[in-house]
């Protein structure tokens, strides 16, 4: 497919109505931004600052006309005080190792991806992935996106995929050995996301959509201060998950 630079204005397409991948009883319709064109980090920011996110190269928000359950949530690190809970699980993971990756195709990433969609969300939709379902799920050659691992000694336990932007971090997938479940990997990605932000002095870790009625969306809500963007603008969000 050939990709080029917008030279006008972006352009907008909207999908037929088809199964919602989070809520199985619900029809959704998808806007998405025209995939010919190249999208860079900067407008992937302004598309995020309006509830956008991405997909491998295709960059979405749901449109549904009948249900607006699917909010887009970022946090305001500078203002985030981790919870009992979550200060325990930064001391607990404090002896992983946290080491840049190139966000290209890696052997060893895609088996332990693969192993943790198998067990921890089988019948997901997401099952007995190949490599080349992997890379259009998570790599974007026109965006400055790291795959960030996580090293218990010299073992890999863990692997955050996030997108650098000009006003914060996005995290797009997480993923960890799932027989080390009890660790609170996942957590501990978005704690170590959030101080990221804070040590590049950026004010906003977009975290995705958080849908109420969805279990493995819902606990975004954990991370607080939230905005919620919906009605062409962001509100903050105080949701309990």
């Amino acid at each position: 497919m050939n990709r080029s630079p917008p030279t006008q204005p972006l352009n907008f397409y909207l999908t037929q109505p088809h199964d919602c991948a989070y809520l199985h009883d619900r029809e959704a319709t998808t806007l998405f931004a025209d995939p010919k064109a190249v999208i860079d980090s900067t407008l992937y920011g302004r598309l995020l600052e309006r509830g956008f996110r991405r997909s491998g190269d295709y960059f979405y928000r749901p449109h549904c006309s009948a249900c607006s359950d699917c909010l887009s949530v970022r946090l305001a690190v500078n203002d985030f005080t981790a919870n009992r809970s979550q200060r325990r699980n930064w001391r607990a993971n404090s002896d992983l190792t946290v080491t840049p990756h190139a966000a290209c195709y890696n052997e060893q990433h895609f088996e332990l991806y693969r192993r943790y969609i198998n067990t921890c969300h089988a019948g997901g939709g997401m099952d007995n992935p190949d490599a080349n379902s992997y890379r259009q799920f998570l790599t974007c050659s026109s965006i400055d996106s790291v795959f960030y691992e996580f090293h218990d000694n010299h073992r890999l336990v863990a692997v955050a995929v996030i997108d650098c932007l000009p006003r914060g971090l996005s995290s797009v997938y997480t993923f960890f050995d799932p027989d080390l479940k009890q660790r609170g990997l996942g957590v501990y990605a978005i704690l170590w996301s959030i101080n990221e932000t804070r040590r590049r002095n950026l004010p906003w870790l977009y975290l995705g959509y958080w849908i109420e009625a969805c279990d493995r969306m819902r606990y975004k809500s954990r991370y607080q201060p939230l905005q919620a963007y919906h009605d062409r603008g962001w509100r903050n969000f105080s949701a309990h998950s």
